[in-house]
């Protein structure tokens, strides 16, 4: 049975037992301890790792603002470069539409010249061709006027077998014309 007593007394609570930050009686010592933990960490981090991290930022701002600059410069340069690379284009451009323009007005001028050389030969050539038709028509006339001279003579002369003078059947066929 002493073992069973040995594992009485290792399973039995102590009379003062719980979780001792809950314990009103050790409120005192804990607040002084605490005061104490954070006295020294205050310490600590006022004189050796703020000054440390004050450091590193103020050295993170100054990068900061070194590279701002830098990429504002770089930006300038670049801007720079952009007016320097488009100005030379835009010049190219207006100098090209201009070039552009002048051969337009000279193609439309000479579009024009070459109408109205087109309209003049034509006027010339339909005037042209005109005399020719009215000197063709006054010679089938009078080709006709003969042929009909000549007919009347054949048909009075095979129908009354009588010769007509020349005068007279050209006085026929031109009062028959002119009917």
């Amino acid at each position: 049975m002493i073992a069973t007593d040995a594992t009485k007394e290792g399973t039995e609570a102590p009379g003062g037992a719980g979780f001792p930050p809950f314990k009103t009686e050790s409120f005192p010592s804990q607040i002084f301890w605490l005061v104490v933990t954070m006295t020294f960490l205050f310490v600590v981090l006022w004189r050796f790792a703020g000054p440390r991290i004050k450091g590193t930022l103020s050295e993170r701002r100054g990068l900061i603002q070194k590279e701002i600059e830098t990429a504002q410069e770089s930006r300038r340069r670049a801007e720079a470069a952009t007016v320097a690379y488009e100005t030379p284009l835009f010049e190219a451009r207006e100098r090209a539409r201009a070039i552009n323009n002048q051969y337009r007005e000279k193609a439309a001028e000479d579009v024009k010249k070459a109408e109205a050389e087109a309209d003049a030969n034509a006027e010339r050539v339909t005037a042209e061709a005109e005399a020719r038709l009215a000197r063709i028509r006054s010679e089938a006339k009078t080709h006709i006027a003969g042929a009909a001279k000549d007919a009347a003579i054949e048909i009075v002369e095979r129908l009354t077998g009588e010769r007509v003078s020349d005068a007279d059947a050209t006085a026929a066929v031109s009062a028959a014309q002119e009917a």
